[in-house]
């Protein structure tokens, strides 16, 4: 009895049966909302981890531009891109025409960290090679190489707006383009 009045001095007089009950509950209900938004921050720090490093090229492109040839002079072409990434690797097909001149550009590139390699083929012209480079986040600066050819690619990404700008050592000499999503 001595212990229940103590008790009872301790708590002003009161009876406080129910208050480390309460105060139990609301701990693991606490306990238990910080355990969701902890597991809910890594399965998006996780979701991040696994997207694509090639995510804002995805879908397909169009537009127009420039091709440059040997003899120097230049004719317009319409163009058309497509980018599928898969996690760090990406397909990719760009073709591209104008009144002379068409060429059917293919990759299979993959990320690691900043770093791009792959392989490219032109279809038109049964060639294909290697692809390699540096870029992240819509921006890359590639080489494409093989026996007798390299060309220097870089693409910048703002939003649905790509600009792709290609410079060879060969007859074909270079592109400018610009493309929409």
């Amino acid at each position: 009895m001595e212990h229940l009045q103590a008790y009872r001095a301790a708590g002003g007089g009161k009876h406080r049966a129910n208050k480390p009950t309460e105060g139990r509950a609301k701990g693991r209900r606490l306990l238990m909302a910080a355990a969701v938004l902890f597991a809910a921050g890594l399965v998006k720090a996780e979701s991040k981890a696994q997207s694509s490093p090639f995510a804002p090229l995805a879908g397909s492109w169009s537009g127009s531009g420039t091709v440059t040839l040997d003899d120097g002079s230049t004719e317009r072409i319409r163009c058309r891109a497509r980018y599928a990434p898969i996690g760090p690797t990406m397909e990719m097909s760009l073709t591209c025409a104008s009144d002379a001149y068409k060429f059917n550009l293919g990759a299979n590139v993959r990320a690691e960290g900043g770093a791009i390699a792959g392989s490219w083929s032109e279809a038109s012209r049964n060639i294909s090679g290697s692809l390699q480079g540096r870029g992240a986040g819509g921006n890359y600066e590639l080489v494409a190489s093989t026996a007798g050819f390299n060309a220097n690619i870089s693409l910048k990404t703002s939003g649905n707006k790509q600009n792709v700008s290609m410079r060879a050592d060969s007859q074909f000499r270079g592109a400018n383009i610009s493309l929409t999503k």
